[in-house]
């Protein structure tokens, strides 16, 4: 700003100084503006050359801007002083206000300092206020004071000038003048900062959009085209569970359509038996197999994994659901297990699920070194009051230091009385069945013929039980029936029409044969082993098969 004498200013140059100011707050970027700023020292307030000295994040300056002499600019621009040195240049000179002036004379100290400088030549100064080439005055740019944070607030740079045109160091006006330029600097450095940083938010927010909307698009078509079942249900609310969205593959399985599947949630849809490992899978996470029903009322077995979708505010929302059809993999593995379980020939248990079974109604007694405490147990055990009938009774536990756990919960197996009468006590009857003359079959006939009579036998046998009653095959032409809740004369009316009904003649292998069956009647009672309740229908059998004429144990 050149002026003849101050406070005189010309009016254009008042007008340049407003331009420059309101270019410094319209720069596009944060290098713009700090470019503008430099420029404007040049331009509007009359000197040669300018510097912006930029504080870094870590507290040094860079010269980030230059104007006035291009060599120069090429020399410094982008070199770093540190911040040490900086503060003794603005701890030592001539305080102007904000302003600090560091003479010639006392100058000469900063010459070998970190901080980038630029060299000029001139004349030694003939008058008092000449500019001498080795005066130095910098401009400290602050942040705007916050409101009771001080007079000013944090300092983001320093300008550094040289050389006014008019060859004078700058009066009242122009001190003024650059002082409150580096004030309007400091502003429009600040606004170019949070714009800039705006800008950066923005491009990452867009990048970090477009990702997300890459990657929702990446979700929806492998849940849309997932070979297998997906499903997005609710979690927690009174609509916990309910189906907002499935893929096409599920409803193929489950014959529904997508618009029928979001009326029902997983719950409404499960097999009664399954629905306590879903509230656990669902509650959770995490794997399940379970069965859920079709359109067309059967029932389909599937895996079922629970991903539980999270929100960091709300906490768990979704349910994401992949179900998978293992209806093939089940019928194998209970196909397998039936084979495991169940006789090949005739489809009958076998003797270790028959083992199973019988042992599953019965627990031990328990062992005790004290024969008081057993015998206690025993006169317990035998009273006619431990059952009242049907096979429900009361759990026993003795006093002392035994403790008999095997009992709590248990209801009790009991056998009727020994006496033949029938006192009304009903029990687990287990019925031996051993064959008659159907070795003789085997021996004129072929195993054919053989293997034909025990699917026949079998059949009969299945026939004449009752719902939940077991038909086993013991091994060869032995089968042993269990009959839970009957008394001692209904064991033995179902052992003659069992008889009744296997002595009939059997077609097999083009011919009519007849078998014989004796039968012997045991009674399971707890405290009794499997092995022990089978051996005793085993040796009632043969007492029944001895105590009949051999011409009598099978029609022919």
């Amino acid at each position: 700003m050149e002026t003849e004498s101050e406070p005189y200013v010309r009016l254009a140059s008042l007008r340049q100084l407003h331009q420059v100011m309101a270019d410094m707050n319209t720069a596009r970027s944060l290098a713009d503006t700090l470019q503008t700023v430099a420029d404007g020292v040049v331009n509007a307030l009359g000197y040669e050359l300018a510097c912006v000295n930029l504080v870094r994040p870590d507290g040094d300056l860079v010269v980030a801007a230059f104007s006035g002499n291009p060599a120069a600019e090429a020399l410094i621009t982008g070199r770093v002083g540190s911040r040490e040195s900086w503060e003794r240049r603005l701890g030592m000179g001539e305080n102007w206000g904000d302003l600090v002036f560091i003479s010639h004379t006392e100058g000469w100290v900063l010459d070998d300092d970190d901080v980038p400088q630029w060299y000029t030549d001139g004349p030694a100064p003939r008058f008092e206020d000449e500019w001498h080439p080795s005066d130095r005055l910098f401009a400290p740019m602050y942040m705007p004071a916050s409101p009771g944070g001080g007079a000013c607030g944090e300092l983001i740079g320093i300008l550094s000038v040289d050389r006014p045109r008019n060859g004078r160091r700058p009066g009242a006006w122009g001190r003024e003048a650059l002082q409150m330029y580096a004030f309007q600097a400091a502003i429009a450095i600040s606004n170019a900062r949070l714009r800039a940083n705006m800008q950066r938010a923005l491009v990452r927010l867009e990048r970090e959009q477009q990702a997300l909307r890459a990657s929702e698009e990446s979700f929806r078509q492998a849940f849309e085209y997932a070979p297998s079942g997906m499903a997005i249900a609710e979690m927690g609310g009174d609509q916990h569970g309910r189906i907002l969205r499935t893929n096409d593959a599920l409803c193929r399985l489950l014959g529904r359509p997508a618009s029928a599947m979001r009326r029902y949630s997983f719950s409404d849809l499960v097999h009664p038996e399954d629905m306590g490992t879903l509230l656990r899978t669902s509650a959770e996470g995490g794997r399940a197999e379970l069965r859920l029903g079709r359109r067309d009322g059967s029932y389909v077995w599937v895996s079922l994994r629970n991903s539980v979708v999270a929100d960091a505010a709300d906490g768990p929302r979704f349910l994401l659901t992949h179900v998978e059809d293992i209806e093939e993999r089940k019928r194998r593995e209970l196909q397998l297990a039936h084979r495991a379980s169940h006789d090949s020939l005739t489809g009958l248990p076998n003797s270790a699920e028959l083992r199973s079974r019988l042992s599953a109604r019965l627990c031990r007694r328990p062992q005790s070194t004290h024969p008081t405490a057993v015998d206690a147990m025993d006169a317990a055990y035998d009273h006619p009051a431990f059952d009242t009938g049907g096979g429900h009774g009361f759990d026993y536990h003795p006093s002392g230091s035994e403790a008999y756990d095997a009992y709590d919960h248990h209801v009790h197996t009991v056998a009727p009385e020994e006496s033949g009468r029938d006192d009304g006590t009903k029990g687990l009857a287990v019925l031996f069945c051993d064959l008659d003359g159907f070795k003789s079959i085997n021996d004129r006939f072929g195993h054919n013929a053989g293997d034909a009579v025990l699917v026949e036998v079998a059949r009969r046998l299945s026939h004449g039980v009752r719902d939940g009653d077991t038909v086993a095959r013991l091994g060869g032409d032995e089968f042993v029936i269990l009959a839970d809740g009957l008394g001692r004369a209904d064991a033995e009316d179902l052992a003659v029409r069992l008889r009744n009904e296997i002595i009939q003649p059997i077609r097999a292998e083009g011919r009519a044969v007849r078998v014989g069956a004796s039968f012997g009647i045991g009674w399971a009672h707890c405290g009794m082993t499997a092995d022990e309740v089978l051996k005793s229908a085993d040796e009632r059998m043969y007492v029944e098969k001895r105590s009949r004429p051999k011409q009598h144990r099978r029609a022919g």
